[in-house]
């Protein structure tokens, strides 16, 4: 059975309004080093940002998959948030090429402009991308060979579909993502998936029990927590100023949490 608990700490990604000027400033003042990639994929370009933790061995990597809106300044920060804690990230735009100009998410002259883009995404062109930045990161130098994957929101559901799709994952961390309805959808899973959901998120919530029989079913690991009182974009809302006390505690309870289970199966 999954639990409710009561929170106390912060992380956040979901499909609401950004903190921009949090996340700017963590992009414009990080010492570690940040760029932006691009991978041929299909006969395309997939713009990618790719974030280094300063550290003297090879490190986990983890590909990070955005929200509903693109890959935006607050999803850029999380990624330097984790490599502030250790960890090689590949954070993939799968928007590139669609906006105006065939510009990638930023290009967008609205958040709800690229909402609507990213709901007229393909599957398959969403997995092929993602498998695209995957094996991107691990050919680096800085790669030790260990894979995880997070996502939120939008980006949640499709961390269920890539745990699927790619053997050899160590991990699968899904923030208010709806998971999967059917067999089919956990068959090729084989590494734990790690559930953050908001209590105030009957949506997605109502999907939980469903895919956590499944997942008993074929004796699979599947870990999920409900944040009690947070609503469905705590990751994201929890870092606000004028956040509520259960998307502080939700956020800051939900980094707490990624950054142990990493540590206790990444290094």
């Amino acid at each position: 059975m999954y639990r409710l608990v009561s929170l106390l700490l912060i992380f956040s990604i979901s499909c609401v309004t950004n903190g921009p000027t949090q996340s700017q400033s963590r992009l414009e003042t990080t010492p570690r080093h940040d760029e932006w990639v691009r991978i041929p994929v299909e006969g395309k370009i997939l713009h990618a940002w790719v974030t280094y933790p300063e550290t003297a061995s090879t490190a986990s990597a983890i590909v990070l998959i955005h929200e509903n809106r693109g890959l935006d300044d607050w999803a850029r920060s999380v990624a330097d948030r984790l490599s502030e804690n250790g960890y090689l990230v590949i954070a993939p735009d799968l928007l590139s090429g669609m906006a105006p100009g065939g510009g990638r998410a930023s290009d967008f002259p609205s958040s709800d402009a690229a909402r609507e883009a990213t709901s007229k995404l393909s599957m398959p062109g969403v997995i092929a991308d993602l498998h695209a930045a995957a094996d991107y990161v691990l050919r680096l130098p800085a790669a030790n060979g260990k894979l995880f994957v997070a996502g939120f929101c939008w980006g949640g559901a499709r961390t269920w579909v890539l745990a699927n799709a790619r053997p050899g994952l160590s991990g699968s961390f899904v923030f208010y993502g709806t998971g999967p309805q059917d067999a089919a959808g956990i068959a090729a899973i084989d590494a734990p998936v790690f559930g953050f959901y908001g209590g105030n998120d009957a949506r997605v919530n109502a999907t939980i029990p469903k895919t956590e029989d499944l997942m008993r079913q074929a004796g699979k690991r599947f870990e999920p927590v409900i944040y009690e009182g947070a609503g469905h974009a705590f990751m994201r809302l929890g870092e606000a100023s004028d956040a509520s006390d259960a998307n502080r505690r939700a956020h800051n309870e939900g980094w707490a949490r990624s950054l142990e289970l990493l540590g206790q199966i990444g290094r």
